[in-house]
């Protein structure tokens, strides 16, 4: 399979990986592997110095104690663990608090006009495997989807396990979607549709709120979700868990911490949203890495949206890792995959607008 960037993610090898997952999906089997056990994986320039540069210092594992004690440090920390990704740039930003399941729960706006009128807006949910990340360190991303789709976004914060296991996350991200839907005044705007969107666990937690918010409405119609390289079934090993188990910085053994601190059942459809009904979801545009251990989750998910009649692209970032969108400045190929996915995201939400009068 031949390097694809940008829009080829949807021309090339992001269709023939859909029409392998298809397959797989109607014949009950995971997406294969595309003959990549006999040939080495393609890797990026820019990809390649990155992971030698990740793994030539020693990363401690992700102990209890240790993520309790990261959960403590102040915004200004966890912001300055963000420097592998790009500045936020000139963008609105506005802090707003909401009543949530288990507290109160921080949002963030950011927008790249201080003032518009009526229109979507994008909740957005970070990645961390559950247990890591925040507003801050994924303040570039939010603010590259506000200025990339030109619509403003609403970054949430939701609780982290090993502190606040499974479900506090899909129950924060469900009700900061439907507080967020009901209260555009408290952001000085006007919301008329949802458009979810989310990194990595914050992927996951995209499509368990869609079809929540599917299931019983919110107070705007959710028009668009966006998961990018999300975990799509906690219940089983897809080839590419096998590919990229060791070596392409999202390991097996971190992620084996991660599920085990998420403590999430992997039978439940608000873990594994692969097994839920997928029909009557929101148009998707779903992102993968070409070489991520969770490539073929997003495939096969992709693949069962298609057959639900769900209106899918499907964007896969050849030669390039899990979290490519959050290493912009540590892997600068990485930027123009974001913004030709947004792009496809935006195009879409183009073609479904009602015509002007």
């Amino acid at each position: 399979m031949k390097r694809m960037a940008g829009m080829r993610g949807l021309a090339g090898c992001g269709v023939m990986a859909l029409m392998l997952a298809t397959a797989s999906v109607a014949s009950g089997q995971a997406a294969p592997a595309a003959q990549e056990t006999s040939a080495a994986p393609d890797v990026r320039p820019d990809v390649a110095a990155y992971l030698k540069a990740f793994y030539a210092k020693p990363n401690p594992p992700f102990t209890r104690e240790l993520l309790m004690q990261i959960h403590k440090l102040p915004p200004a920390a966890l912001a300055a663990m963000a420097q592998q990704d790009l500045p936020i740039g000139n963008v609105t930003t506005k802090d707003v608090t909401m009543p949530g399941p288990g507290g109160p729960m921080a949002l963030r706006l950011f927008d790249p006009r201080p003032e518009r009128g009526p229109g979507p807006v994008v909740v957005f949910y970070h990645g961390g495997g559950y247990v890591l990340g925040s507003i801050d360190t994924h303040a570039g991303l939010a603010a590259e989807i506000a200025r990339q789709l030109d619509l403003p976004v609403v970054s949430v914060e939701y609780r982290l396990a090993p502190e606040n296991p499974w479900p506090a996350a899909p129950d924060d991200g469900e009700a900061a979607a439907r507080w967020v839907a009901a209260n555009g005044k408290a952001f000085g705007r006007t919301f008329t549709g949802l458009i979810l969107s989310g990194d990595s666990a914050g992927g996951n937690l995209t499509l368990i709120t869609a079809a929540a918010l599917r299931d019983k409405p919110a107070a705007v119609p959710v028009v668009m979700q966006i998961p990018i390289y999300p975990a799509t079934d906690f219940g089983k090993l897809y080839p590419s868990s096998k590919l990229f188990a060791e070596g392409y910085m999202l390991d097996a053994k971190s992620m084996a911490s991660f599920t085990e601190h998420y403590a999430a059942d992997p039978k439940s459809p608000r873990t594994s949203p692969i097994l839920g009904d997928l029909a009557g979801l929101p148009p998707t545009v779903l992102v993968t890495a070409g070489l991520d251990p969770l490539r073929d989750q997003g495939r096969a998910y992709a693949a069962k949206l298609v057959e639900a009649g769900v209106p899918t692209a499907y964007f896969e970032g050849k030669g390039l890792i899990h979290g490519f969108a959050t290493f912009r400045k540590a892997i600068p190929s990485a930027q123009t995959d974001t913004a030709a996915f947004l792009h496809v995201a935006r195009a879409m939400l183009d073609e479904a607008a009602p015509p002007k009068k």
